[in-house]
């Protein structure tokens, strides 16, 4: 059920799948980016772009379209109605979990699948799936905590102004279409703190687009992810 109101919500599909290939297409297709040191030399800008382009559909999917969609759901009772349903909340929170991650799975696939069509990409010869599944799950943990934190708190209209906003900074500082070693000092400064900088990083060593230690990034990530589930349990309110 969580999957078919995800696919009957345009909103949803334009912030999940149409925003992200349209980045996609138009930054692949205009030389601005700059190429990274990958493990055997310069990398050609496309593998930055690809890791950064998957972790805003992250972002797009755990944040935006799960934090919007529950706030919905909680200001028109919904959330309230199932809360006197034999379903417990531990099935509900499970049910809107598993399928933000079958989303995502289809983004990736989406993305992938067009980044090798169109501009020939494919994961470096140092990718790591591993990796790449642990900053899918910690990403998703991370962004998710924050959509629920915001959306059992806040007015259902204060989610979707904050959500929004949120998925703007972190499409700007995140490192995901410009790497935050590009960015001014302060600015990179803070991208570095950011959840959206974690994501891209290590998924930009998961593909092998860039080489490094990506422990730094899981451990913010896991961080960041325990401290906006924290808060979210402790805050959310059914109605």
């Amino acid at each position: 059920m969580e999957l078919r109101l995800t696919s009957r919500r345009g909103e949803n599909l334009l912030v999940t799948l149409v925003i992200p290939v349209v980045i996609l297409l138009f930054f692949g297709s205009v030389p601005i980016l700059p190429a990274t040191a990958g493990g055997a030399g310069s990398s050609h800008p496309i593998d930055t772009l690809v890791p950064g382009i998957l972790a805003l559909a992250v972002i797009s999917t755990s944040l935006v379209n799960l934090g919007i969609a529950t706030a919905y759901e909680r200001s028109y009772g919904v959330l309230k109605r199932l809360g006197g349903s034999p379903l417990p909340r531990a099935g509900l929170i499970a049910a809107k979990m598993l399928a933000v991650l079958i989303v995502e799975i289809l983004q990736f696939a989406l993305l992938a699948g067009i980044a090798g069509i169109v501009f020939g990409w494919a994961p470096g010869p140092g990718s790591s799936a591993a990796l790449v599944v642990a900053a899918l799950l910690l990403g998703t943990l991370a962004f998710a905590g924050f959509g629920l934190l915001m959306a059992g708190a806040l007015r259902a209209e204060a989610t979707l102004a904050g959500a929004n906003g949120l998925y703007l900074v972190f499409l700007l500082l995140g490192g995901i279409v410009v790497p935050v070693d590009r960015l001014p000092g302060v600015l990179a400064d803070l991208a570095r703190l950011l959840p959206a900088a974690a994501l891209s990083d290590a998924l930009r060593i998961g593909l092998g687009g860039t080489s490094g230690d990506p422990a730094g990034a899981l451990l913010l990530l896991g961080a960041w992810g325990l401290a906006s589930v924290a808060l979210a349990a402790r805050s959310f309110r059914w109605e």
